[in-house]
């Protein structure tokens, strides 16, 4: 059965390195996988990011993953599969050359997420931020340790929702 308002779940993103995966040096961690997943899976989780990617998914969000680097499909899947973390969508480096920069002869930025319809991308860098209007996405900047990140995300992420849908009832 043809249900449109499950067509328009709005969709975040988070970009990987330094929003999702940072430095245990600068940032708190979740602990790392068990041995042997934490000889693979060397990356380290900011804390918090298992509880924020699934409170976003039970508030009727789809989360996906945003990022410009080659770490392929299944290698991301699997590291946060140690964290029982499942995504709706992932874009890396390689699907965004083939599906977003493929047979535009300018370069485009390293991310678009409006191709995508994803409405809310979370990054580092204030230059893909930057490109949320031209290119048809609401950004939220995270760079520094904050201890109100989850928080500050799942408010940026009703904003967005209350701003592209003011008179639905959207998941």
């Amino acid at each position: 059965m043809h249900n449109p308002v499950a067509e328009r779940k709005m969709r975040v993103s988070f970009d990987l390195d330094e929003v999702l995966f940072v430095n245990p040096n600068t940032h708190e961690t979740e602990p790392e996988p068990v041995f042997p997943l934490n000889k693979i899976f060397r990356e380290r989780l900011r804390l918090g990011t298992p509880e924020l990617i699934r409170s976003l998914q039970s508030m009727g969000y789809e989360v996906w993953i945003y990022t410009s680097s080659f770490r392929s499909e299944h290698y991301i899947r699997n590291l946060f599969r140690c964290y029982r973390v499942h995504f709706d969508g992932i874009v890396n480096g390689s699907r965004h050359l083939k599906e977003v920069q493929a047979g535009h002869a300018q370069t485009l930025p390293q991310k678009v997420p409006g191709r995508y319809n994803i409405s809310l991308h979370i990054d580092d860098e204030s230059v893909i931020c930057s490109y949320g209007r031209e290119y048809g996405f609401d950004a939220y900047q995270l760079d520094a340790p904050d201890e109100m990140w989850k928080e500050k995300i799942i408010e940026k992420a009703e904003q967005v929702k209350k701003k592209r849908y003011p008179n639905e009832t959207v998941s």
